[in-house]
């Protein structure tokens, strides 16, 4: 986490537009220092009427009355039309801004959690993540738009107007300028005060997001169980307390402003007395006076927003912690350089040695493992719910890091390889058929962006897909849905097999690849898995032990332990724990032979 608060830190990521941030501010200042000159042209008028010849402006050799209004006319449109121009630019420069710093802080931030590893997403929820990609950076770019030009437009008032009346009369800016310092120091008191409170309003929104996330996701099975009422409840609850957070917060921005209307009522009365009590007594001109009265209006009722402004201000920064916390989070998998030669590669062997594993506060699930996984070979791993199937898995796609031990593939840890080259190297077809909002055709391609429709369709014809892709009525260009859930859990399965095909990787790993699917689905699956596995290097891991029969090797985990080695025909000969699974999945005896 970087040093400094949420403001600083924010400005050290925005170091790239600078120059950005500079125009733009220099925009907003001289924008707010024309928009500030119509009180003194007021007051010129004013001296020019009461005055006529006698007017200040007549000192520079304007005599004529006719003329001097005439030239504060002209001067009224030019300074008119500097405004506007400088409004124009600051508008412009401060929200494209706002746009750039949000498209690049969501990517940024994007980039660095796809760089995480699983253990990583395991601590945090997938719905607050969320909240930060959106509500928290939103929150940022709001900030940008308008709270930032606010600060810097009040900011010059103060000191434009502070000059002008010491030019004027240093007794009248006294007593006008008496509210500001306890303004300034009300707004940083409840500054500090707000800082805790949206701080927890933004995590209560993500706790929110997390929530309101897994109920939609999990719509099917709260409908099931008739849980409607028990979620309601719960998102119930959730929301009175995200509601609760704001409410607190909003109690202490809200008496902000009262506050400092109060407090600037002070100023502008003592200015109309003191002001009006010396123009009658001579000391004061009135066109002076009526520049005074302006001014300190001009001065002092902008200050009422800064209760609007440090909201904003500090919606922003504990967004910006939010965000920032996640950027700056460090990444558990680092980077190798060694990348070999994909044909080197799919003739290695791969080793685990010694190998030990953990999962953050809990027991071990590998100690000591070792494990050779031979080149163009196919091995089954089995086992029980827990016995270290999965995580072998995540340790060869470095999804996690061993706490021991190391694994060696080609002729070095995979530790030292170049993070893409690896899994470039490793297909997968997980339990957790991940499938996008797009068509049949592109959800495929996703294994190899570059590669032709008829290359697709190849891939879909070994993983015996192209059935019934092409009985669907819009064929290779259907939509599947948000996670395809217009498609059977077989379909979905077929089309992660053909993805698989098309990467072409040396190793091929398949995760319960048949785990939801119906009989005459599983065996055109084994058939597909049957045609992409001969020849290469392949991990099938599997609870149905039909799945892994025709393995080169099967492996049966237990507690992280290999209690068995060997063939299908040569564990259920063996009368172990294999032989007795496969006597409950088939219905015969352990000690016969298949």
């Amino acid at each position: 986490m970087s040093e400094g608060g949420p403001f600083r830190r924010l400005l050290s990521y925005m170091s790239p537009h600078r120059a950005t941030i500079r125009l733009a501010s220099f925009c907003s200042i001289f924008n707010k220092i024309w928009d500030l000159a119509p009180p003194l042209l007021i007051g010129l008028a004013v001296d020019v009427v009461v005055l006529k010849e006698d007017s200040m402006l007549a000192s520079y050799g304007l005599v004529d009355p006719w003329h001097q209004l005439i030239f504060l006319s002209v001067l009224t449109f030019l300074i008119w039309g500097l405004e506007s121009l400088f409004e124009y630019f600051y508008g412009i420069l401060w929200r494209n801004l706002a746009q750039t710093v949000q498209h690049e802080l969501r990517l940024d931030t994007f980039d660095h959690v796809q760089q995480q590893g699983m253990g990583w997403f395991d601590d945090r929820q997938k719905g607050d993540i969320l909240a930060i990609l959106n509500d928290d950076i939103n929150q940022l770019e709001r900030f940008l738009d308008k709270g930032a030009n606010d600060l810097l437009q009040v900011s010059t008032t103060v000191l434009v107007v502070g000059a002008v009346f010491l030019m004027i009369s240093w007794e009248v800016a006294l007593f006008a300028v008496l509210p500001i310092p306890l303004i300034v120091w009300g707004s940083f008191r409840y500054q500090r005060s707000l800082e805790p409170r949206y701080e927890k309003v933004r995590n209560t929104a993500g706790k929110m997001n997390a929530l309101l996330e897994n109920d939609l996701s999990g719509m099917s099975t709260i409908q099931s169980f008739t849980a409607e009422e028990r979620e309601m409840k719960r998102v119930e609850a959730l929301s009175n307390e995200y509601r609760d957070a704001n409410r607190e917060a909003i109690r202490l921005s809200a008496a902000f402003t009262p506050l400092i209307r109060m407090a600037i009522l002070c100023g502008f009365t003592a200015t109309l007395l003191l002001g009006g009590w010396m123009a009658l007594e001579g000391t004061l001109a009135i066109g002076a006076y009526s520049v005074l009265v302006f001014m300190t209006q001009r001065l002092l009722w902008p200050l009422t927003r800064l209760g609007e402004t440090f909201d904003l201000y500090q919606r922003a920064m504990a967004s910006s912690t939010r965000v920032l916390d996640v950027l700056t989070s460090p990444t558990e998998v680092k980077q190798g350089i060694h990348q070999p030669p994909l044909e080197n590669v799919a003739a290695s062997n791969i080793m685990l040695s010694d190998v030990s594993f953990a999962y953050p506060g809990r027991d071990n699930v590998f100690s000591n493992l070792n494990l050779e996984l031979e080149a163009g070979h196919t091995t089954g791993v089995v086992g029980s719910t827990g016995a270290g199937k999965t995580t072998l898995v995540r340790l060869l796609l470095r999804f996690a890091e061993p706490t021991s031990g190391t694994i060696t593939w080609s002729e070095a840890p995979i530790s030292e390889w170049k993070l893409s080259h690896l899994r470039s190297s490793i297909a997968m077809v997980d339990q957790h058929i991940t499938l996008f909002p797009t068509t049949i055709m592109e959800n495929i391609r996703y294994g190899n962006p570059e590669c032709t429709d008829d290359e697709v369709k190849e891939a879909a014809t070994t993983a015996e897909a192209t059935g019934f892709i092409e009985q669907l009525p819009d064929g290779w260009d259907t939509m599947v849905g948000e996670g395809g859930h217009r498609l059977s859990g077989g379909q979905r399965q077929r089309l992660a097999i053909a993805r698989a095909v098309l990467k072409d990787a040396p190793l091929l790993i398949l995760d319960e690849a048949t785990s939801a699917v119906d009989n005459e689905t599983e065996a055109a699956l084994q058939r597909s898995i049957g045609r992409i596995s001969r020849g290469r290097t392949t991990v099938i891991i599997a609870h149905r032990l039909s799945t892994v029969r025709n393995a080169n090797r099967i492996l049966v985990f237990e507690n992280g332990d290999i209690i068995e080695d060997g063939s299908h025909d040569d564990l259920v000969l063996l009368n172990g724990t294999y032989a007795r699974l496969w006597a409950v999945q088939t219905g015969i005896s352990s000690t016969s032979t298949p």
